[in-house]
């Protein structure tokens, strides 16, 4: 592997692999306000307006936003104006206090927050307005634009005075209209492929290049700990390992991985204060590519070193299906953070690169459909759902099951299948997005 191409891949791994508190979307939200609310602090704006893509409005209206016991946008706001850092990036509410949380409870309850859907066509965009003074006259406004990344914040002004502009107009996956945004590199633009990734996360990376990997073992291992001791949310990690419900799903490799990863998705999505390590900007798809390699790295008494190469594949294969589909979409992700793990058990079993290609196709062959209707508590039960299919998967193919392509939307070439995947979640289930809206907000 030439030197450019190594120094691509890692450089695309540590910007897609990062820490954050809470579930990315309203988190994104309360960093573009704290963006925004911080070049008058400690002046409090009187009133507060955001606007947000439909797709981020979807992932926002039903999580639990940490330390609050709260769901929603308004008081992920008020948090923001409240204790917000916007140099935390996505942990940018990790300074909260009980004191914080009643005051910006109080501050939502006046109304002082105005939540409106924005007129755009991309699927990840947040404009957040401060307003000071009067509300007919004010005095002084501070806006901050995040779009197309989660912690990507392209405008900032401060009254007349425009601090930051690399907004770009066009829609995603389209080139920018704005040079400085030209720059700024799509997960498509590292050209990868499952070999590279292969290759890089198994043979090439040195070590000490991907050892950071580990703190997303740890970090989304205490999550499921923390889910798997307290009743966060619908508590399916908890009920999973349950020793009543033994007889049912046993005790082996399937029910550690399912129990692991989606007691994680249960203290998350219910406002657990504990971060994540994300991938491609989401937490549960950080959790659901890691949590399943380290429970299989345990069940099988793998090395540190096996375990980091294998979430390295893990990750590296998420963050390259990801780049067809585009940060959001109506394709629930942890279609494709499962896919990642799937590989990266094949590889901690001692499979092949065949092999690992076979796990991709056969969980596109199998659970292609499962949609998003949002973030919320019952994320966990999708995320066990896709660990039970890369099991089964990674299974298949270490025994060189694999689908075929005489099956539907599977081809031969594993490239091929990923960009299938990709168009049908970005493009084909553009409408069933728009009607996936409609009924939550209309119910």
């Amino acid at each position: 592997m030439d030197a450019q191409t190594y120094s691509d891949i890692l450089e695309l791994l540590h910007r897609e692999v990062k820490p954050a508190l809470g579930c990315t979307e309203p988190i994104a939200v309360a960093l573009a306000v704290a963006k925004a609310c911080s070049l008058f602090r400690p002046q409090q704006p009187s009133r507060i307006n955001v606007q947000v893509s439909a797709n981020i409005l979807k992932n926002a209206m039903g999580v639990g936003i940490p330390g609050t016991g709260m769901v929603g946008l308004n008081i992920a706001v008020a948090l923001a104006m409240e204790c917000g850092n916007p140099d935390y990036g996505l942990e940018v509410l990790k300074d909260l206090t009980p004191a914080d949380v009643e005051k910006a409870k109080a501050y939502a309850s006046e109304g002082r927050v105005r939540i409106s859907l924005a007129n755009t066509p991309k699927k990840l965009y947040i404009d957040a307005e401060c307003l000071y003074g009067p509300a007919e006259t004010p005095e002084h406004r501070s806006r901050a634009v995040i779009q197309d990344d989660h912690d990507a914040v392209v405008f900032v002004s401060r009254d007349s005075q425009v601090l930051l502009d690399n907004m770009s107009s066009s829609a995603e996956g389209e080139p920018s209209a704005a040079p400085e945004a030209a720059s700024h590199k799509t997960t498509l633009d590292y050209h990868l492929d499952m070999r590279k990734i292969f290759d890089f996360a198994t043979r090439e990376a040195r070590l000490e290049d991907i050892a950071f990997l580990m703190d997303a073992a740890r970090m989304n291992k205490a999550l499921a700990e923390e889910g798997l001791a307290r009743p966060y949310g619908l508590q399916v990690g908890r009920t999973i390992q349950d020793n009543i419900h033994r007889q049912v799903f046993g005790k082996g490799l399937l029910t550690h991985c399912m129990a692991m990863t989606a007691a994680a998705s249960d203290a998350r999505m219910a406002g657990c204060t504990l971060p994540a390590m994300s991938n491609s900007g989401s937490g549960n798809q950080g959790i659901t590519v890691t949590m399943p390699v380290v429970a299989a790295a345990e069940q099988f008494g793998s090395s540190e070193e096996q375990l980091i190469r294998a979430l390295a594949l893990s990750h590296l294969t998420a963050i390259h299906i990801k780049g067809y589909l585009g940060k959001l979409s109506a394709l629930c992700g942890c279609v494709v953070a499962s896919t990642g793990s799937a590989c990266g058990i094949v590889w901690l079993s001692g499979g092949s690169f065949e092999q690992v290609c076979s796990a991709v196709k056969n969980m596109i062959g199998n659970i292609t459909g499962m949609v998003c209707d949002g973030a919320k508590v019952g994320c966990a039960l999708k995320v066990a759902s896709g660990v039970s299919s890369a099991v089964q998967s990674a299974v298949l193919a270490l025994d060189n099951h694999c689908v075929t392509a005489n099956d539907g939307i599977i081809e031969d070439d594993v490239e091929k299948s990923i960009r299938n995947l990709g168009a049908i979640g970005s493009k084909g289930m553009q409408v069933t997005d728009e009607m996936i809206l409609n009924i939550m907000v209309c119910k």
